[in-house]
């Protein structure tokens, strides 16, 4: 997870530098060809670059406003996993037919809990590009892992396992038709926000228009020294720079923004989404084993006076 409360300012700069060295360059090359080797004016109105200017900022604040929405619409949806992680683990610990709280269906359960957190892992790191079956160890059996290998879209995969055992439990009468509906259902809202995440991934957002603010952006540097460098001279090579910086900033934030499964600060947190999803389960499982091995020392208390009882009675 790379969120931070606060990014490095030598990170933020460090998406720039190259912009940033091509226009302090040009603005150097600019003043010392006007003040040593120019004769004639080459000024021109500030409002020309102002005007342009105008325009960019217009771009930027749509673009910036679109690259959010679509960040925000990725926290959204891993929003609603966390919610229906909960509910899925809540619905398989209560319906699920155990009152001996019996080993198999602690282990039931149990791996059922532990192949939801997997999902979760394995979704953020297919949507980072990243290996998706690394985090199922420890977490699944080989077993099962194995039948995941064969299946292109890993968080998919784990979704049809968990099907697969409803199925089971349906047949061995452990969930009723009614449960199993609901159950399903839970099953389906994950499906759906796995392919709203995809959805955000694979669409790109288009090119052309980020290419007119780059050109625009460009013919904004190139004609800003013609307007300031009779007013200001040599201190418009460090007030352009910074004026260039604060425009390229911007465009690169929303470059940011528009792709939030990229592994940047920026990003949806999805390992920390993760994570706390991975202990609200293990919380959930560790009440359920509490109440089992209550259960399992009652069971084992009566059973001794049972045979003390027994063995009175027989001397």
């Amino acid at each position: 997870m790379l969120l931070r409360k606060r990014i490095p300012m030598k990170y933020v700069l460090g998406k720039i530098k190259v912009e940033m060295a091509l226009v302090l360059a040009y603005t150097i090359l600019f003043e010392i060809f006007h003040h040593y080797f120019v004769t004639l004016p080459v000024d021109i109105p500030i409002a020309i670059p102002t005007m342009i200017g105008t325009i960019i900022s217009l771009l930027l604040a749509f673009k910036s406003n679109q690259a959010y929405d679509r960040w925000w619409e990725a926290r959204i949806v891993w929003g609603a996993v966390v919610n229906d992680s909960r509910t899925l683990i809540r619905q398989v610990l209560t319906f699920y037919k155990d009152p001996d709280f019996s080993v198999e269906a602690s282990e039931f359960k149990e791996n059922f809990a532990k192949r939801q957190i997997a999902w979760c892992y394995s979704l953020g790191q297919s949507l980072r590009n990243k290996d998706a079956i690394k985090p199922l160890k420890g977490l699944m059996s080989e077993e099962e892992i194995k039948y995941i290998k064969n299946h292109q879209n890993v968080p998919n995969a784990i979704l049809m396992l968990h099907a697969r055992d409803l199925k089971n439990a349906k047949n061995e009468k452990k969930i009723n038709m009614y449960q199993q509906v609901e159950i399903d259902n839970t099953l389906s809202r994950l499906c759906d926000e796995m392919g709203k995440c995809e959805r955000i991934k694979n669409t790109i957002f288009p090119t052309t228009y980020s290419m007119y603010i780059r050109l625009t952006l460009c013919l904004f540097i190139l004609l800003l020294p013609f307007g300031l460098t009779s007013v200001l001279s040599w201190f418009a090579i460090p007030l352009i720079t910074a004026i260039a910086a604060a425009f390229f900033l911007i465009e690169r934030m929303a470059i940011h923004l528009q792709d939030p499964f990229e592994n940047r600060p920026t990003d949806t947190p999805v390992t920390t989404i993760a994570n706390t999803i991975e202990k609200n389960i293990k919380q959930m499982l560790n009440e359920y084993q509490s109440e089992f091995d209550i259960l399992k020392e009652f069971e084992i208390n009566d059973e001794a006076k049972k045979v003390e009882k027994d063995a009175y009675f027989v001397l």
